[in-house]
């Protein structure tokens, strides 16, 4: 699938997915989750190697969500990709089911790492690229991280690692909405240039709108083409994408919906849905 309007819609309808899970758990984090996702619909449906009836087939392409708590975003993926079945989401957080909090890859057919700890996903994606190398495996390894995960040092640890072993087929994206849980990232910790930062790494830097599939799927393009350095796509985004309230809004970063509050993201989402039909 790599027909614009059917990402779009297909981001849209995973957008309900997301909130609906988060108001049934009664917890969880729909701003993360809602800046992502247009990113893992393009990755998922559009660019990807993968397969869903084999999820440990060798030479499958790799994604690392080394922001974990928008694990809501990558549970709706894999629940329509049919890695796991639809119903699990409505379990999402309540004991005894496989979606917690944070994906689990003992639990979760589809999760290549458990993540949740920030920092660590870009260091697990170089293990995975270079592992691929060694083994003389053609897959790729892709990457979701936070901006304010950048304000950790293991990230840029990591980055020199990536580029020092010429590690081109891993492709980052920073889902930049410049906004953490106590505030602005720009406040609290800032991390710009981001784009200045990793060139000076040694990464190939591509800049984007994160919720253009355009574009998105563009600089995908590039990165694949691109060969001896690895690429960072940094994905301008609104934290809480597609639901007004909760657009850029620090409070939704891990503020469960009420019922009353996911009818209006609903109708708002529909409403957006018999525009584009």
């Amino acid at each position: 699938m790599k027909d614009i309007a059917q990402l779009q819609q297909k981001a849209n309808e995973l957008r309900k997915d997301i909130v609906t899970m988060i108001c049934k758990a009664e917890s969880g984090h729909p701003g993360g989750s809602l800046s992502v996702i247009d990113i893992l619909v393009a990755l998922y449906y559009g660019e990807m190697n993968i397969d869903p009836t084999n999820p440990k087939k060798e030479d499958r392409d790799r994604f690392v969500l080394s922001k974990g708590h928008a694990a809501p975003a990558l549970y709706a993926v894999l629940a329509d990709k049919g890695y796991i079945p639809k119903e699990s989401i409505n379990t999402l957080r309540q004991y005894g089911s496989i979606l917690q909090g944070h994906p689990d890859m003992k639990k979760v057919p589809g999760v290549e790492i458990s993540t949740g700890s920030l920092g660590q996903g870009l260091s697990v994606a170089n293990g995975m690229a270079l592992a691929g190398r060694l083994q003389n495996l053609d897959y790729r390894v892709f990457i979701a991280m936070g901006d304010g995960e950048l304000q950790e040092g293991q990230v840029w640890e990591a980055a020199m690692t990536t580029a020092h072993y010429k590690l081109d087929k891993v492709t980052a994206f920073v889902d930049f909405n410049n906004l953490q849980i106590d505030g602005k990232v720009s406040d609290v910790m800032d991390v710009a240039s981001v784009e200045d930062k990793f060139k000076a790494f040694g990464w190939n830097v591509l800049s984007i709108d994160g919720h253009n599939f355009e574009e998105i799927l563009e600089a995908l393009a590039k990165a694949k083409a691109h060969k001896g350095q690895p690429t960072m796509i940094v994905a301008n985004t609104v934290k809480g994408k597609g639901v007004d309230f909760m657009e850029n809004a620090c409070g939704w970063h891990g503020t469960a919906p009420t019922p009353a509050d996911v009818e209006k993201a609903i109708e708002q989402l529909s409403t957006v849905e018999e525009i584009n039909n």
